[in-house]
């Protein structure tokens, strides 16, 4: 098993000013502007051979993260810490190392923790450090629904999500999972559409959290229940706390920011 990845990449503003059109911001980046929160989600590419694709349109496990037999994957949360602002046109780099493999039993069968720790670094100094958690589970039954959301929220702005716009956060994020674009594959995994990312939820809670504190010193997140295309979604805010509510009050995504 590999100790750790390093990938370099130019932290291109065309490829930035997708990401921001993606999200329905205005698409304007020239070398060395500040990107947004969670920015380097389109960047640090992994690109691998068709043959090494699982059928979920994920890379097999396998080399950093091993395969514990689990063949469906989900982004479960992660916690970042920013050091610098992190900017466009210039190069970075990305160490990625396996920080903890755990195994465990729950609602939906056995489940594979995988934690990644992620440093990036840009002109010679730390930029972000990131602790991303994946979770491996069986196929099958999916968890029911969170508690119903208790505390009032002194913000609420209503996230609006076309078709269009997972393809293109898909397509700006080299993200194959087919849960994003595939309905039929979707039922065929007992969801009812399609799945919105985990990561896009993640990014527009940190871009209203930054526009509240100005510079992010500091965003934790969890997914909690899955938001599907179609679904009436709503940003969130009550003090340092914020949350992605769906249909019901449903929680898909909590989040605490400093």
């Amino acid at each position: 098993m590999s100790e750790s990845v390093t990938i370099t990449d130019r932290i291109d503003p065309a490829r930035a000013q997708a990401l921001l059109a993606a999200m329905d911001r205005p698409p304007r980046v020239k070398s060395g502007d500040v990107l947004p929160p969670l920015a380097h989600f389109a960047f640090f590419w992994d690109p691998v051979a068709e043959a090494r694709i699982g059928r979920d349109g994920h890379a097999r496990p396998g080399g950093l993260i091993p395969d514990m037999g689990l063949p469906v994957r989900m982004w479960a949360g992660g916690r970042l810490a920013f050091h610098a602002p992190f900017r466009g046109g210039f190069a970075a780099r990305k160490v990625t190392t396996l920080h903890e493999v755990k195994e465990k039993r729950g609602r939906s069968g056995r489940l594979g923790l995988v934690t990644l720790r992620h440093e990036i670094h840009q002109r010679h100094a730390p930029v972000i450090t990131e602790m991303q958690d994946i979770v491996y589970r069986e196929p099958g039954a999916l968890p029911g629904d969170p508690p119903v959301e208790a505390c009032q929220a002194h913000e609420r702005h209503a996230l609006k999500l076309r078709e269009v716009t997972l393809f293109r956060y898909s397509a700006v994020t080299f993200n194959g999972h087919r849960i994003h674009y595939d309905a039929s594959y979707c039922r065929e995994e007992g969801y009812p559409g399609l799945v919105v990312h985990g990561p896009l939820l993640a990014t527009r809670l940190a871009c209203l959290a930054a526009e509240r504190l100005g510079t992010l010193k500091s965003f934790s997140y969890r997914a909690t229940a899955p938001l599907f295309l179609g679904d009436t979604a709503w940003l969130c805010r009550a003090g340092d706390r914020y949350w992605v509510e769906g249909p019901k009050r449903r929680r898909c995504m909590v989040a605490t920011a400093n």
